[in-house]
C-alpha cells in the first residue's frame, strides 16, 4: 500500500504554484503591522462545504470530495493573510478544519459552534480562526437565541422560531482593543421573502443587546452570509432596519463566483453600528479599507467554476482593515 501523502510537504509543482499565489495575495491584502500604525484585519468567507477531504494533491477524476491538500494550501494562504477570519459551512466532519490548521501551524487556533441539527441547519458549523499571536479571546462566547416576547422587541410573529443556524458571537482582544464578532449564516430558504422575518430579527436582536453591551464600549461586528440579493431590497432594508451600517469598503463588490457584471448579489456583509445611535457601541477602529479576493484567474485552470467552487468555494472572502488607535 502507498503511504499517505504529508500534507506538509508539498511537491515542488505544489509549492511554487502556491508561491504564486503567495505573490497575488501580496498585492490584494494590507500586511500585518504592529506598533505605529497597527492594524487589525478581519475577514468573512463562506467556504463552500468545508468538510470531507481526498487526502491527496491532485483529486483523481470523480473522486468525492474534489476538494483535496492543494486546495488546503491554496486556501491557508488566504486564511493567514488575517487576524480573525469567520468562515461559514464548516460541516460535522471536520477533516478539511483540521488539515487546514496543520498547514497554517501552531500560530493559529479555531473556536466553532455544534453541528446544527435539522433540515435547515444544513449540518453547518460556525467557526472562527484566528492567529494567536495577533489576536486571544478575550472571554465571551455565545450563540444568539432570540426570546419570542413582546418586551424583547421581537414578535412572535416575525419570528416563530429559532434561527436555523443560530449566530456566534465570541469577543477578542488584539493590541489593547476589545472587540466582538457576530457571525451567521441565514436561511436561504425556499424565496428571498422568507430570509426577512429572519434579517429583522437578527437586527433586532443585534441592537437590543449592543445596548446592553454600550457600558463596556466594545467593539461590535457583524459578518457572514446574509444571503441579501441587492443592495436597497427588502431583504437589505430588513438587515439595516436598526442601524447596522455594512462597511462602504466593500459596496458593489461581488460576493459569489457566479455572480454577472452588474447582476452582483450582495449575500456576504461585514458591518456594525456608527455613531449617533443612543446606547448603542459604537466603532473606535477605524475602518480603513475592504475588498473581497477574486481567485477565480488565478485558480481555476481549466476547471468549470462549479468545480471550482468545490475545491476553493463559491464565495469570495471578504476583508476589512481596521487601525488600531495609538496610545
Amino acid at each position: 500500500m502507498p503511504s499517505e501523502a504529508d500534507i506538509l510537504a508539498p511537491p515542488q509543482r505544489v509549492a511554487e504554484r502556491v508561491d504564486r499565489w503567495e505573490t497575488f495575495l501580496d498585492g490584494v491584502v494590507p500586511a500585518k503591522k504592529d506598533g505605529v500604525g497597527a492594524n487589525l484585519l478581519i475577514s468573512t468567507w463562506n467556504l463552500r462545504a468545508f468538510s470531507d477531504l481526498t487526502k491527496a494533491w491532485t483529486t483523481p477524476d470523480g473522486a468525492s470530495p474534489k476538494r483535496n491538500f492543494t486546495d488546503v494550501h491554496l486556501i491557508a494562504s488566504v486564511i493567514r493573510r488575517f487576524d480573525v477570519v469567520a468562515v461559514q459551512e464548516t460541516r460535522g466532519n471536520l477533516r478539511a478544519l483540521r488539515y487546514l490548521l496543520k498547514v497554517l501551524g501552531d500560530d493559529w487556533a479555531f473556536i466553532l459552534t455544534d453541528v446544527t441539527l435539522g433540515k435547515e441547519g444544513n449540518g453547518e458549523r460556525l467557526a472562527f480562526l484566528f492567529d494567536t499571536r495577533r489576536v486571544k479571546p478575550s472571554g465571551l462566547a455565545c450563540e444568539l437565541v432570540v426570546p419570542i416576547e413582546q418586551d424583547a422587541g421581537v414578535s412572535a410573529g416575525e419570528l416563530e422560531r429559532q434561527f436555523a443556524r443560530t449566530p456566534y458571537a465570541v469577543s477578542f482582544l488584539s493590541q489593547g482593543q476589545t472587540f466582538t464578532l457576530v457571525t451567521l449564516h441565514v436561511l436561504f430558504g425556499e424565496s428571498a421573502a422568507g430570509r426577512v422575518p429572519e434579517l429583522k430579527a437578527i437586527a433586532k436582536w443585534l441592537a437590543m443587546w449592543a445596548e446592553r453591551e454600550f457600558g463596556w464600549d466594545h467593539n461590535l461586528i457583524a459578518l457572514g452570509d446574509f444571503n441579501i440579493d441587492r443592495a436597497g431590497d427588502p431583504l437589505f432594508e430588513a438587515f439595516t432596519s436598526t442601524g447596522l451600517v455594512p462597511a462602504p469598503q466593500l459596496t458593489g463588490l461581488a460576493r459569489t463566483i457566479f455572480d454577472d457584471p452588474g447582476a452582483e448579489h450582495f449575500y456576504d456583509q461585514i458591518a456594525w453600528f456608527t455613531k449617533g445611535q443612543k446606547h448603542r457601541p459604537v466603532l473606535t477602529l477605524e475602518a480603513t479599507v475592504g475588498g473581497h479576493i477574486n481567485f477565480v484567474p488565478d485558480l481555476k485552470g481549466e476547471r468549470t467554476l462549479t468545480e471550482l467552487s468545490w475545491h476553493i468555494s463559491d464565495h469570495y472572502p471578504l476583508w476589512v482593515e481596521f487601525a488600531i488607535p495609538g496610545p
